[in-house]
C-alpha cells in the first residue's frame, strides 16, 4: 500500500495505531529471540519471518521446545506446499518428490530449486531445515514424519485431478490442511503442554479444513490467473450450479452468479466453526491458546470480507485489524466476542434473494448462540468499526496533537520575538 493510502486507513481507524505500534515492537522482541548460537536454528527463525510473518509472530510466544518443534514443523509443510504449488515443475518429476518428502526430511543435504522469491530461497537452503529437525526431540520427529508422509501423499493424489464433489473438497483440505491441525495436536501432546480429548481427531481436523477453506475462497483470483496453468480447488459440485466452468466466475457478465457461487462457498466454510469453538476452549496452556486462536480469528474475519467480494482484487484484513486480534485475544472470552463480531458482520451482508441465504444465516444464528451462551459478550470491545466511535477517537487524539503543536509555535514566536527585541536592545546601545 502507498503512503498515503496508509496514512488514509490509519486516519479512519486511529483505534488501531496503539495495537500497531505494539505489534512493531512484538516483531522486533521475535527478531531478538533468533537462537544464534544454532546457526540451523536462526537460519529456520529467519525463514520463517519471509515465508509467514504473522505465524512467526504466533510461534514466538510458544515456550522453546514446542517453539523449535512448531517452527520446524511449519517450514517443513511450507516447502512440501512450494513444491505443489509450483504449476511449472513436470509431473513426472513433482509427484516423485510428493511421495518422498517425508524421507528427503532425514537427509542434511537435500534440497529442491523451485518456488518464488521467500519460497525459493526456504527450498534452496531447505537443508538447514532438515538440520533443525534431526536435532528435536524423537517424538516430535515421528509426528512431523508421520503428518508429512500423509499430506504429500494426499497432494500426490489430487494433483492431476480437479476437486469435483463436497466430499472431495473436504478431502483435499484433509490432506492440506487438515492434517497440519492433527500434527500440531500430536506436537502438543508430545511436549505434555496439552491432554487430548477423546474427539481429538475430528476437531483439529475442522480447525485445519476451516483455515484451508477460507484461503482457498480469498485466494480463488490469484489461483485461477496462475502461470504456466491455473490451480482449481472450487469443487464443481457447487461452481457448475453457476457457470459452466470455474474461470468464468471472474468474467463480469457473470458477476451476479459469481457472487452467489462465493457465498455459498463461504457457507459451507461456516460449517466447522463451532467445532474451532470448541477446539480453542479445550486448551489449557496461555500461550497455546492465544498461537492457536489467532489464526481461527482472522480467519472468521476474512470470511465475513470475502462475502460478497473476492474476484476483483486481494482480499484480506487490515494489518491494523490483526494488530487488534493480536492485541486483544488473551482469554475464551475475547475469542466469543471476535466471532460474534465478526458474525454479525457478515450477517450484515447476507442479501435475501441470496440462493443461500436461509443457510447462511442459520449458521451464522448458530455461531452467535454459542458465543452468547459460553462467552461474557458484554464486556468486549467490539471489532465492529463505528464511525462515529472512530470520529471521536480521532478528535481526541488530535486535540493534544494540537495542542502541542500551538505551543511549539508560541514558544518559537516568543524565542524570535524576544531576540529580535535582544538583537533591537544592542543595536541601539
Amino acid at each position: 500500500m502507498d503512503i498515503m493510502g496508509s496514512l488514509s486507513t490509519i486516519l479512519r481507524h486511529p483505534d488501531e495505531i496503539y495495537p500497531l505500534l505494539k505489534l512493531k515492537l512484538a516483531i522486533i522482541k521475535a527478531q531478538n529471540q533468533i537462537p544464534l548460537d544454532d546457526p540451523h536454528l536462526a537460519l529456520c527463525y529467519s525463514l520463517l519471518q519471509k515465508v509467514s510473518r504473522s505465524f512467526s509472530l504466533v510461534i514466538q510466544q510458544l515456550g522453546t521446545e514446542l517453539r523449535d518443534a512448531v517452527c520446524v514443523f511449519y517450514l517443513i509443510l511450507r516447502a512440501l506446499d512450494t513444491v505443489e504449488d509450483d504449476t511449472s515443475i513436470p509431473m513426472e518429476i513433482k509427484v516423485p518428490i510428493l511421495l518422498a518428502f517425508h524421507r528427503h526430511i532425514y537427509d542434511r543435504d537435500w534440497h529442491f530449486i523451485c518456488g518464488t522469491e521467500e519460497y525459493k530461497v526456504l527450498m534452496d537452503q531447505f537443508h538447514h531445515v532438515s538440520a533443525a529437525f534431526l536435532e528435536l526431540e524423537k517424538g516430535y520427529q515421528e509426528a512431523i514424519e508421520d503428518i508429512t508422509k500423509r499430506m504429500g501423499a494426499g497432494m500426490a493424489k489430487f494433483i492431476s485431478r480437479e476437486v469435483e464433489t463436497v466430499d472431495e473438497y473436504d478431502e483435499y483440505c484433509h490432506y492440506a490442511a487438515g492434517l497440519v491441525g492433527l500434527g500440531l495436536s500430536k506436537l502438543l501432546l508430545a511436549s505434555g503442554l496439552e491432554v487430548l480429548t477423546p474427539d481429538w481427531k475430528q476437531i483439529s481436523n475442522s480447525t485445519g479444513l476451516f483455515l484451508q477453506k477460507t484461503n482457498i475462497i480469498k485466494d480463488y483470483l490469484e489461483d485461477i490467473n496462475e502461470i504456466p496453468k491455473p490451480r482449481m480447488f472450487w469443487p464443481r459440485e457447487i461452481w457448475g450450479k453457476y457457470v459452466d466452468k470455474l474461470e468464468d466466475l471472474k468474467n463480469e457478465e457473470n458477476s451476479t452468479k459469481a457472487v452467489q457461487c462465493l457465498n455459498e462457498m463461504v457457507t459451507n466454510a461456516l460449517i466447522h466453526v463451532e467445532v474451532c469453538l470448541k477446539s480453542m476452549a479445550g486448551l489449557r496452556d496461555p500461550a497455546i491458546f492465544k498461537s492457536c486462536s489467532i489464526p481461527q480469528i482472522v480467519a472468521m474475519g476474512t470470511l465475513a470480507l470475502c462475502y460478497n467480494n473476492v474476484f476483483r482484487g486481494v482480499v484480506k484484513l487490515r494489518r491494523g485489524l490483526i494488530a487488534k486480534v493480536i492485541d486483544r485475544t488473551k482469554t475464551m472470552d475475547d475469542v466469543y466476542g471476535a466471532f460474534y463480531d465478526f458474525s454479525c458482520m457478515l450477517k450484515t451482508k447476507v442479501d435475501k434473494n441470496d440462493p443461500n441465504a436461509i443457510k447462511t444465516l442459520k449458521r451464522l444464528e448458530a455461531i452467535e448462540k454459542v458465543c452468547r451462551e459460553n462467552g461474557d459478550l458484554h464486556k468486549r470491545k467490539s471489532y465492529v468499526n463505528n464511525e462515529t466511535q472512530s470520529k471521536a477517537l480521532l478528535f481526541l487524539m488530535l486535540v493534544p496533537l494540537l495542542a502541542i503543536l500551538v505551543l511549539a509555535y508560541l514558544k518559537h514566536t516568543h524565542i524570535n520575538a524576544s531576540d529580535r527585541l535582544f538583537n533591537l536592545v544592542n543595536s541601539r546601545s
